[in-house]
């Protein structure tokens, strides 16, 4: 359970553990609730993923060895540098190279960008690791839903240098249809060739949550589980 010592707590082997475990960590921190939001898109949403909730040096702890467990699995070494895409994904970025130095150690350059273009000083968009030729990078975000920021992402670094953008790892997928009837998460992947996964899916959450209580409380009503079915039929991926 994601309690004060989470980002201590030694995390399960296998990858439906950490999935498991990280549903649990969203919800002790806050950051994962249901009921009725609107999203950006102006869609009434059943349910909410907002990585600023994260508040605490343990959570950060923790969120960075979710992260970092991900990539080690999903890249194994063909890492140079994680870029977090500002504002949530600098944190993320930060927390998982710490993680990965201190756990894996594999020790990764780390950047991310500024919203607006500094004009005096060092200058420049990017924060960090500035990016090299040859470089291979791998983005981290906290959600997905249409991919707009790595659209934005992916031609911002490659204007800075001739680096491979080999991959994205976002903490969960909603699975919610792209410009097709695929996942965003999986248009990316074709779009810029690059791998892509998270740590949950929305139907990891829907399947633990329902089985499982966390902390001693039942997370998802009927009504809850209701809402998200009848949402996904309406926007989900095929």
């Amino acid at each position: 359970m994601p309690t004060a010592d989470a980002g201590h707590e030694p995390l399960p082997d296998d990858a439906a553990g950490r999935t498991r475990r990280f549903i649990e960590l969203m919800v002790a921190s806050d950051v994962l609730t249901f009921g009725d939001f609107v999203g950006k898109s102006g869609r009434h949403m059943p349910y909410f993923v907002n990585a600023g909730r994260y508040r605490t040096g343990s959570q950060a702890a923790a969120l960075g060895r979710f992260y970092a467990a991900t990539i080690v699995e999903e890249f194994g070494d063909d890492v140079d540098v994680l870029f977090g895409p500002a504002y949530k994904g600098i944190p993320l970025a930060t927390a998982t190279a710490i993680a990965l130095a201190g756990e894996h150690g594999h020790d990764v350059a780390f950047c991310f960008d500024r919203k607006e273009a500094k004009d005096h000083g060092e200058g420049g968009v990017l924060v960090g690791h500035q990016p090299a030729d040859g470089d291979r990078v791998v983005i981290v975000e906290d959600v997905t839903t249409a991919g707009t920021s790595v659209r934005a992402t992916v031609p911002l670094l490659r204007a800075a240098a001739d680096v491979d953008v080999v991959g994205l790892v976002v903490g969960v997928d909603r699975r919610e249809r792209g410009t097709s009837h695929t996942s965003a998460l999986d248009e990316l992947a074709e779009e810029f060739e690059m791998h892509t996964t998270a740590i949950a899916t929305i139907d990891d959450i829907v399947d633990h949550l329902s089985s499982t209580p966390v902390d001693g409380r039942w997370i998802l009503a009927e009504a809850d589980v209701e809402r998200i079915a009848a949402y996904r039929a309406e926007h989900g991926a095929r």
